[in-house]
């Protein structure tokens, strides 16, 4: 279920809560905004695990980059030690 039809279909039962008699409503209404907040908990928690996931990419690539680098100085300095001394 996409953002919009979670709002649209909360919205309609919030509708559906205010035609109810008072002692129902109430913990209706309660258990409704209860949903609501959990789901922008929820949101905020995804969004969060997204960046973190985003950075945690962006510094695998980081570490690739510096293991190709120092594999290349190695090789380079290996072939310096290996060649005979002029």
């Amino acid at each position: 279920m996409d953002e919009t039809t979670f709002q649209t279909k909360l919205a309609e039962l919030v509708r559906e809560i205010t035609t109810l008699p008072d002692g129902e409503r109430t913990k209706l209404e309660a258990l409704a905004e209860q949903t609501r907040q959990r789901h922008e908990k929820l949101k905020a928690t995804v969004s969060s695990l997204h960046d973190s996931i985003d950075y945690l990419r962006l510094s695998i690539k980081y570490l690739l980059f510096d293991l190709e680098a120092t594999r290349r100085e190695n090789e380079y300095l290996r072939k310096m030690l290996e060649e005979p001394e002029n």
